[in-house]
């Protein structure tokens, strides 16, 4: 049973992040270390891809060690198709839904169990159109084929799109999605590759805080 406001809550439990992690792998365990290694770094929403052999038992496994953790750590699924896809994400434990294309019916699931979405959108009418449908952000999609210049200029008409940038942004290029006025960004690969996962936390939050440090003081 969701909890009253749960979408609201891990909507802006993002916001508040400023980075939405994607794990994509190979196999469930490998998954589940590295969601873990990621939240342990500092970034609390992750949400693992569905293109992950055995990524609902992932979810489930994880949305246990979510709710018994005190570090307010949230698991969603990534590379939802359908509806169908959507409602087992849930009841797997999912409480965000990423979508890479816009996916109505995953939007009325989402609304249905009070769990956050994030839609995937490639062109400011599938933005308006997911947003006015009730999705909690969208997912800027592929943000390769934008820049933080175009999404400036198309956030000056429509202000009340909440974007996430994703695809191709590394954890230097993520202030700038930032400054142009993304609520967060998806970070996959550079996060989930073999490495130093907390030096690249570490620079996502330098890059991120430092540019809402200069708009505060601004």
């Amino acid at each position: 049973m969701s909890q009253p406001d749960q979408a609201a809550d891990v909507t802006n439990a993002i916001i508040r992040s400023g980075v939405v992690a994607i794990v994509r792998t190979t196999a469930a365990d490998h998954a589940v270390s590295l969601t873990q290694r990621i939240w342990e770094a500092g970034l609390p929403v992750v949400e693992v891809a569905l293109t992950t052999p055995g990524g609902l038992e992932a979810i489930l496994h994880l949305s246990a060690a979510s709710r018994e953790s005190t570090a307010g750590w949230i698991i969603g699924a990534g590379t939802v198709l359908d509806g169908d896809t959507a409602q087992r994400a849930v009841a797997a434990g999912a409480r965000l839904l990423v979508t890479p294309t816009l996916q109505e019916d995953v939007i009325a699931v989402g609304l249905q169990h009070d769990v956050a979405t994030v839609i995937g959108c490639a062109t400011p009418t599938e933005m308006l159109r997911a947003t006015s449908l009730g999705a909690s952000a969208v997912k800027v999609f592929p943000a390769s084929q934008w820049s933080p210049n175009a999404l400036k200029d198309l956030l000056q008409a429509l202000p009340q799109l909440k974007c996430v940038p994703t695809g191709g942004v590394s954890p230097q290029q993520a202030g700038a999605w930032i400054q142009a006025g993304a609520v967060a960004v998806g970070v996959g690969s550079a996060l989930t590759a073999d490495g130093d996962a907390q030096a690249q936390v570490a620079a996502l939050r330098t890059a991120i805080d430092g540019i809402r440090g200069l708009s505060h003081n601004g």
